[in-house]
């Protein structure tokens, strides 16, 4: 992680591997909303909504540990949009995807306690 400090400020800037998939998203994301003629910021929305985690199952257990179940609620409910409205389009599609494979990478990292 790279920090920068200046007197009472310090700036820190996630890892480089981080930085180059979320500009790698940020370009896909981009190129996609392109082929969309009208309202091209609604692919931008598909992404976000599709990254949407919950917990379904919350169990304490005696030592005072927390378990959580999580679920991509997001996806499914633009899933469910996409597919339920007869004017779907590839590109909101494959942002949903590209939002589901970012939700997988957040429920891993939930459970496994790893944190970049």
């Amino acid at each position: 992680m790279l920090q920068l400090e200046f007197q009472n400020i310090t700036i820190q800037f996630p890892p480089l591997i981080i930085s180059g998939i979320s500009l790698v998203i940020i370009f896909l994301l981009y190129r996609w909303s392109k082929e969309l003629e009208v309202r091209r910021f609604t692919v931008f929305l598909y992404f976000l909504i599709s990254t949407y985690i919950t917990p379904l199952y919350t169990h304490f257990k005696e030592n005072d540990s927390l378990f959580q179940l999580l679920f991509p609620l997001g996806f499914v409910i633009v899933l469910i949009y996409l597919f339920a409205n007869k004017k779907n389009h590839p590109a909101k599609l494959k942002a949903s995807l590209l939002g589901f494979a970012v939700a997988v990478y957040q429920l891993i990292q939930q459970y496994s306690g790893f944190t970049p």
